[in-house]
C-alpha cells in the first residue's frame, strides 16, 4: 500500500469511528494534551467609570427583592463569550461589581460557589451577613462568604457602595457541583458582637480560647485595609520582590492556607516607577486596581489602567506591572492559585529575554463612555 492509499484508509477508517461516536488518538493527541497550556482566554480591561455609570443607572431601573436578589455587572470576557460562557472573565472566575443603596436588602440566599467581597467605595454604614455575623464594609476591605454559607447585604448608610464580587463560578459549572438556596427570610438571624471575627483573629494573634479551632473555612470574615495597609507598607521597608512588588497573600489565620480554599485573594503595593519584571504562571488573575496609575504588559499588549479599572492576566500569559504614575499604587487580585496548586498543576516561569522585560507590540484600546 502506498503512502497515500495508507492515509486515505486511515482517513475513512476515522470516518468509521465517527459515525459510532469514537475517535482516533493518533489523528487528536495534539488536542487533548497541549504542550503548553491552552485556553482560550484573551487579556482584557475594563474602565471603572464606565461601570460605575452604568451600575448607578441600573439603580434607577431595578429595586432589589426576590426577583432581582442582587444589582451586578458583570465583566464579560469577550474571547469566552465566543464559546457561549456568560458571566466568565476567565475559564474559572466570575468578576462582577454590586450596587448597594441606603436603605435597601439585597435578600439572603447561599450556594456551592466560594465568593468574595472587595469593597470599591464605602463609608462603612453598609454591611454583609455571614451565617450570623455581621461585618461592615468600608473602602479596601476584603470579605469571605465561603460555599454553602447564608449571607444577605444590608446598607444602613447615606451614601451608595460598590464592590466587587469575585466567585469561582466556571470552576463550579465546569465540576457540575453548582447549588443555590434562597432563604426563607430577607436577612439572616444576627447572632453576637459585629465583627467579632475580626476583634479575635485580624491582629495576628489569637486568643488563648482559640487555640483548637482551625481549619476550613477561615474564621475571620473580613480583612481590613488598614491593618493590610499597614502591613504592606511595614514590608516595603524590606527588598521588593522583582515580579511582584511588595505583594502579600490574604491567608486562614489557623492554618496559614488560602483564605479561601478555592479562590486566592492578594494585594501588592508598586511604588512610583516602579517596574516588575516579566513572569508567567498557570493560575489565573482578575486584577483590581485600588490606587494609582500605571499599565500592565501582557503578552506584549500594554493595558493602561487607573483607579478603579479591572483587567484579567490568562493562564500562562507573561506579565508585568509599571507604576507610571507619582504616588503608589495598590492592585488587589483574585486568584485560581489554590485549586491549581491543590490539583499539583500549578508552574512558573520567568522571562530570560530582553532582561526580564517584555516588547510593547500594542496598545490596548478600551472602550469608553
Amino acid at each position: 500500500m502506498s503512502t497515500s492509499e495508507a492515509k486515505e484508509a486511515l482517513h475513512q477508517f476515522a470516518n468509521k469511528l465517527a459515525s459510532h461516536h469514537l475517535g482516533p488518538l493518533w489523528d487528536n493527541i495534539g488536542e487533548m494534551v497541549t504542550p503548553q497550556p491552552s485556553n482560550g482566554v484573551t487579556p482584557y480591561l475594563w474602565k471603572w467609570q464606565t461601570i460605575r455609570k452604568y451600575l448607578l443607572e441600573a439603580g434607577s431601573l431595578l429595586s432589589l427583592g426576590r426577583a432581582s436578589e442582587r444589582r451586578v455587572i458583570y465583566l464579560q470576557n469577550p474571547s469566552l463569550l465566543k464559546e457561549g460562557k456568560i458571566g466568565y472573565a476567565t475559564n474559572t472566575l466570575y468578576a462582577g461589581v454590586q450596587l448597594l443603596l441606603p436603605g435597601e436588602i439585597a435578600p439572603s440566599h447561599r450556594h456551592s460557589q466560594a465568593a468574595i467581597r472587595f469593597i470599591i467605595e464605602g463609608d462603612g454604614g453598609a454591611y454583609t451577613t455571614v451565617d450570623g455575623e455581621k461585618t461592615y464594609m468600608r473602602r479596601g476591605d476584603l470579605i469571605l462568604t465561603p460555599p454553602w454559607t447564608w449571607h444577605d447585604h444590608g446598607h444602613e448608610g447615606g451614601e451608595p457602595v460598590f464592590w466587587m464580587d469575585g466567585l469561582d463560578v466556571g470552576l463550579v459549572k465546569t465540576l457540575t457541583g453548582s447549588f443555590f438556596e434562597p432563604y426563607h427570610d430577607d436577612t439572616y438571624p444576627v447572632t453576637g458582637e459585629p465583627d467579632r471575627s475580626v476583634l479575635r483573629y485580624a491582629s495576628g494573634v489569637r486568643a488563648i480560647s482559640e487555640r483548637k479551632k482551625y481549619g476550613y473555612p477561615s474564621p475571620l470574615i473580613n480583612y481590613k485595609w488598614s491593618n493590610i495597609q499597614k502591613t504592606i507598607n511595614d514590608l516595603s521597608k524590606l527588598e521588593p520582590d522583582p515580579y511582584d512588588g511588595y505583594a502579600v497573600d490574604y491567608i486562614n489565620p489557623t492554618t496559614g492556607g488560602s483564605a479561601d480554599a478555592r479562590l486566592g485573594t492578594s494585594m501588592q503595593k508598586l511604588p512610583p516607577a516602579f517596574h516588575t519584571r516579566a513572569h508567567r504562571h498557570v493560575h489565573s488573575v482578575v486584577y483590581h486596581v485600588l490606587e494609582g496609575t500605571g499599565y500592565s504588559v501582557i503578552n506584549g499588549q500594554k493595558f493602561e489602567w487607573s483607579s478603579g479599572d479591572f483587567f484579567v492576566v490568562p493562564p500562562w500569559s507573561w506579565h508585568e506591572h509599571h507604576n507610571s504614575g507619582e504616588t503608589d499604587s495598590f492592585l488587589f487580585s483574585l486568584n485560581d492559585r489554590p485549586v491549581m496548586e491543590l490539583l499539583g498543576l500549578e508552574k512558573e516561569d520567568v522571562l530570560q529575554e530582553n532582561g526580564g522585560y517584555q516588547q510593547i507590540e500594542s496598545v490596548f484600546e478600551p472602550i469608553t463612555l
